[in-house]
């Protein structure tokens, strides 16, 4: 009842950008985790071309943030954020309709180019209209954003039953709907024009040291918080001897969300600076790969109920902990970043952001990926240790950035704007 009480404190705007934003992650989420599956085992592709197909998606997400952001900027970030909506729609229906390589390409680059265009567009809309409470707008954001990713897989696992192509038909719709939402309730906002050019823009953000040194600081934030996807629920899986214990990581994640976010945000931000919260976040991050390190190198699959249950229940903590670090970092990390820089260029700062995170979640992962092979062969606690020192580095970095009196003290009030 906290959620929809503080939701409703919330003008139209924000309360529509939430609910899309628990559309987004469901409608990707009942769809993206099974298409690899589809595309070897239902279309008979190879290992590289399933490899391509998924690698143009996410490149075109992640290397077109940039794009997104300045659009954001320069046309108002309402008609950017339904025209990535609307890409979404028409990039998951093609995987639906389409069996050739062409229009999966062609799927992936639209479905991709479609989450550059909204995801920097959301955070830029959000942060203007919630004005001096943006921490409280990005907590519930977070909160939404990870009830989806629980619904979408779910949902998507039982529309598997009857087929891929159902799937992808209803992430489409969940998409549609979205799209229509917006065109007719959420308000335009009109853009003051902007001195210069959008490569004038770029440098301006690029220029700025301070933030940039901030966002490779956090790297780490999004490293870890990417294991939620690949070694944590590996660990799951391996402590208990069952796929589906993946699935209790997001529910420990999603009941930690609905129960202590905003109780979280509320309580930590008259308390101290967001960079001293940003740090013990990161810190709290860090740990959480500790107790799962205990129960790494078990051998053999657990004998009985009760050994798994005793195996899983670190790889669980450890799970509840990160979720606990995002939970007290990632709101203040949002609300920070457009006081870097003049209000006119939130969409590119946010862009800019987004673009960093992703090349630092390739990299990361890739780093993990190496640490779990290596781990194989005698040192399973490895991949562990190497998260736990990603999120110590990225604490340092964002402590020592703070002392350097680098980073804003206050959340620059959004601009007024008028219809």
């Amino acid at each position: 009842m906290k959620i929809w009480h503080e939701m409703r404190r919330f003008p139209l705007a924000v309360r529509l950008l939430l609910a899309n934003q628990l559309g987004v992650n469901t409608g990707f989420y009942l769809l993206i985790p099974y298409l690899a599956t589809h595309l070897s085992q239902n279309l008979g592709m190879s290992a590289v071309v399933v490899g391509i197909v998924l690698g143009v998606r996410n490149l075109s997400q992640q290397g077109l943030f940039l794009i997104g952001g300045s659009a954001s900027d320069r046309l108002g970030a309402r008609g950017v954020i339904i025209a990535g909506c609307a890409l979404r729609t028409a990039g998951f229906a093609l995987f639906a309709l389409g069996d050739g390589l062409t229009v999966l390409l062609a799927a992936s680059v639209l479905s991709g180019l479609a989450g550059a265009l909204f995801n920097p567009a959301v955070r830029a809309y959000l942060a203007q209209e919630a004005g001096e409470r943006k921490a409280e707008a990005f907590a519930l954001f977070n909160v939404f954003a990870t009830t989806g990713a629980l619904i979408g897989p779910l949902l998507g696992s039982a529309l598997l039953l009857v087929d891929f192509r159902t799937s992808a038909l209803t992430a489409a719709g969940i998409f549609a709907v979205l799209t229509v939402a917006q065109a007719v309730v959420l308000p335009a906002r009109k853009v003051e024009p902007s001195e210069g050019g959008v490569l004038a823009d770029w440098r301006e953000v690029l220029g700025n040291r301070a933030f940039l040194a901030f966002a490779l600081a956090m790297v780490g934030m999004f490293t870890l918080q990417n294991q939620l996807y690949l070694l944590l629920p590996d660990g799951a899986r391996r402590a208990t001897g069952w796929d589906g214990a993946a699935g209790l990581v997001f529910l420990v994640g999603t009941v930690t969300n609905l129960t202590l976010q905003l109780r979280l945000t509320h309580a930590l931000k008259g308390r101290g600076s967001r960079a001293r919260w940003i740090s013990i976040g990161l810190v709290v991050m860090a740990l959480s790969f500790l107790p799962p390190a205990l129960v790494a190198g078990g051998s053999g699959a657990p004998d009985g109920t009760a050994d798994a249950v005793l195996r899983t229940l670190p790889v669980l903590l450890g799970a509840l902990l990160l979720y606990l670090g995002v939970m007290i970092a990632q709101p203040f990390v949002l609300e920070l970043i457009p006081g870097f820089g003049r209000t006119g260029l939130t969409g590119t700062y946010y862009g800019i952001f987004y673009v960093v995170s992703g090349i630092a979640a390739a990299a990361g992962n890739a780093a993990v990926g190496w640490a779990m092979d290596a781990g194989e062969r005698g040192a399973a606690w490895l991949p562990w240790a190497c998260c736990a020192l990603f999120g110590l580095a990225s604490a340092c970095g964002v402590a020592w950035l703070h002392r350097r009196n680098a980073l804003p003290t206050t959340p620059k009030p959004a601009l007024t704007v008028t219809a």
